[in-house]
């Protein structure tokens, strides 16, 4: 929630800091159209109109007709000379603009995509995806915004004020005078509806946000809202949060429209006073008809120009107010942070060792304290428990997607934290219980384990993970489309391409974290004989609820509430008739209840 009424409060400096690299990257560019763009202005806005005052005073005159006609051509030429030189220097600039504009928008996305990466899993846990996405758009966006009204009304508007001003200054002091007290009076007013509107702005914002959050997560969970017959529910729910978004977009947009209705008054009073202050100094002969005339374009230009400005400010504040919050994210302190100088990694053996571990989710949440254990290279080790004892946790503490609060995790004797995240996953292959398939062909998600694999070597892992076969029977074999998520494949299917993924990683460490939970009784059969040749030669931890899947390991960890209880095979636990012996007794269709 952002705090304070100044127009500044979301910390305009904040979000240029995130700008400015790409604009400094392309300065020369936005020199050169700043140029181009400010000589065309000149040429229309400033010069064009002395060559309607030459034609009107010409005519005023009351010359004879070959003398009227003589100098009035001499203007048309200086007119077609302007036409043509505005319409050259404009489009050079539109030229030099959307050359660099187009890849300054790519810069930025791809910079926020890239800093978005740099969070943890913990962090994308917190936050709802939609509105990452959606506070990412708009943070492109704004800048396109800003970058739009900073040329074509902070400085086309700039540039005519400030011709103007001189022009009148050389010419009529006195108006000169009354218009530069006019613009200060409606740069104060400004000033003060900004700061005023600018609270409404972040609320309205923050709801915009929330609700491509809510249409989000209702999307994703689609099936479950037809399978609790929730759609009414989930309709109205998302009523709830729209109307409040409206709300607050009304409040924003009623109060604008008093801005504009006050702004359009006071220009109103700026153009019946000059066009007064010019005529009454016409009649007295102290102006020509073609000053009238240059006056009154000049307000008209003028009248469009800060009406325009006000405009401009308001959306500027509304583009900063939207990037505001994508500052937010960018600006927040990543969980899981690299270190200045990361050791080589050199994990080959892989021996795995927790020595004293630390871990809370939350502040009285603790899962481990003093927890301690060792896996030997080679050695397979299943994690068995009740649900929350801390077994996925371990998982997810040595592929580093969240730290230890205290003690250390080591493999082959290197403090993991020492490490490269990516030198560190690297050296793992995971498989979750819910993995997560790109919207992208079959091949490309089996290859994602290993982008550089020859299409044999993906075919022959596929087999391994007895996918093949389904595969085959699909449209376009390994060039199907698997959807969001993989949401045209069955949960076994996903689990299969999962495995596939991770055999062609061929990685020393190999975590499977109920990596056969959402297989039938079949496909795990088959699945075993491939994960038996996949964890030959690895250090494998296997977290599971089915004890079938880890009756024939190495060794096996009963863990509750964070602590060892039980540690050996599946013979020597059963004999020993403690926790495990019971699980054992209990599970209904190989599942822990």
């Amino acid at each position: 929630m952002h705090n304070g009424s100044s127009p500044m409060s979301f910390g305009v400096g904040r979000i240029l800091k995130y700008y400015l690299p790409h604009i400094k990257k392309y300065r020369l560019t936005i020199g050169l159209y700043f140029v181009f763009y400010g000589i065309a202005v000149l040429i229309s806005d400033i010069a064009t109109p002395f060559v309607y005052k030459g034609i009107v005073d010409v005519i005023g005159k009351g010359a004879d007709v070959p003398y009227a006609s003589e100098h009035i051509m001499r203007f048309i030429f200086l007119l077609i000379g302007a036409v043509l030189s505005y319409n050259i220097f404009y489009r050079l600039g539109d030229f030099f603009l959307m050359s660099c504009q187009s890849r300054m928008l790519k810069d930025i996305t791809d910079s926020v995509f890239s800093s978005l990466h740099s969070h943890s899993y913990t962090f994308f846990t917190n936050n709802f995806t939609g509105s990452l996405v959606a506070k990412s758009k708009r943070f492109v966006g704004a800048f396109m915004t800003l970058q739009d009204e900073a040329v074509f009304m902070l400085w086309f508007g700039g540039l005519k004020l400030g011709g103007i001003f001189i022009v009148l200054l050389m010419t009529l002091p006195l108006l000169a005078g009354f218009f530069a007290l006019w613009c200060i009076l409606y740069t104060v007013l400004i000033y003060f509806f900004i700061k005023k509107k600018t609270p409404l702005d972040l609320a309205r914002a923050s709801e915009d946000s929330h609700v491509t959050g809510v249409f989000s997560d209702v999307l994703s969970n689609i099936i479950n809202i037809k399978a609790f017959s929730a759609k009414t529910r989930e309709i109205n729910h998302f009523k709830e949060a729209t109307a409040k978004e409206e709300k607050a977009r009304r409040r924003a947009w009623n109060f604008q429209n008093v801005q504009f209705l006050v702004q359009a008054l006071l220009l109103g009073a700026l153009e019946v006073f000059g066009m007064y202050y010019i005529v009454q100094m016409w009649l007295r002969g102290e102006v020509s008809a073609g000053t009238v005339v240059l006056v009154q374009v000049y307000l008209t230009s003028i009248f469009g120009q800060l009406f325009g400005l006000g405009r401009s400010f308001t959306k500027m504040i509304q583009a900063l107010t939207d990037a505001s919050e994508m500052v937010d994210v960018l600006d927040a302190h990543p969980d899981i942070v690299e270190t200045k100088n990361p050791e080589q990694c050199l994990i080959g053996r892989g021996v795995i060792t927790f020595e004293n571990i630390h871990f809370a989710y939350n502040e009285g949440d603790t899962i481990f304290q003093d927890f301690s254990m060792m896996i030997k290279p080679g050695e397979r080790v299943g994690i068995v428990g009740h649900s929350g004892a801390g077994k996925t946790t371990i998982a997810k503490l040595l592929l580093r997607f969240m730290d230890v609060s205290g003690g250390v995790i080591r493999i082959d004797g290197q403090d993991i934290r020492g490490m490269k995240q990516d030198d560190l996953r690297s050296h793992i292959a995971y498989v979750s219980q819910d993995p997560g398939l790109f919207h992208r062909t079959l091949r490309e998600n089996i290859a994602y384990g290993n982008p550089s694999a020859t299409e044999e070597e993906i075919i022959a892992v596929a087999k391994q993970a007895r996918a093949n076969e389904f595969i085959l029977k699909t449209p376009l074999q390994y060039e199907t489309l698997v959807g969001e998520r993989g949401v045209k494949l069955s949960g076994g299917e996903r689990q299969r391409i999962a495995i596939a993924r991770a055999i062609l990683k061929n990685a020393p460490i190999l975590v499977l974290d109920e990596a056969t939970s959402a297989l039938d009784s079949e496909s795990e059969k088959y699945i075993r004989e491939a994960l038996d040749d996949l964890m030959r030669n690895k250090t494998t931890l296997v977290v599971a609820h089915r004890l079938s899947t880890v009756q024939k390991m190495d060794r096996i960890i009963v863990i509750e509430n964070g602590v060892i209880v039980e540690s050996g095979s599946h013979k020597e636990l059963l004999a020993k008739q403690g926790q495990y012996a019971k699980f054992w007794e209990q599970q209904t269709d190989g599942f822990i209840e």
